[in-house]
């Protein structure tokens, strides 16, 4: 099947350094864009398992990206960072079909685990796995 792929979407590179690093690290083929249209292009010509979409980007916003990635493929997961106080758009980006949000400045053991989740489905049985 090979590795799943990870899509970061943030206009700051510090951010998509630093979660480039991690996710490389847990062993997922990783991808990052700046900026709406490149996102869009990665996610046409890779398909990633999952999208780190951060809420607040130039030109195209996080809300209509997703919607966008949806458009495209409905089973692409997708986890919005958020600024503090973009509640109001966090309900609609839940509406949209995001799967939950990290507030910036997230823990970023705590963004492994939950990627780590959404992506583990058919990786080793968890610890948690229900015995016959």
């Amino acid at each position: 099947m090979g590795r799943k792929k990870l899509l970061i979407v943030d206009d700051q590179i510090g951010i998509r350094i630093l979660l480039l690093e991690v996710f490389a690290t847990e062993g997922y083929e990783t991808f990052q864009a700046a900026n709406g249209r490149a996102a869009l292009e990665i996610v046409r010509n890779h398909a990633p398992d999952l999208v780190l979409l951060d809420m607040k980007i130039p030109g195209m916003d996080g809300l209509e990206i997703l919607k966008k990635i949806k458009e495209m493929n409905r089973d692409i997961k997708v986890i919005m960072m958020t600024a503090y106080g973009e509640l109001d758009m966090i309900k609609e980006a839940t509406d949209l079909g995001a799967l939950m949000h990290f507030t910036k400045p997230f823990d970023i053991d705590e963004m492994r685990i939950a990627v780590n989740m959404q992506l583990g489905e058919d990786g080793p049985p968890s610890r948690f796995a229900s015995g016959s």
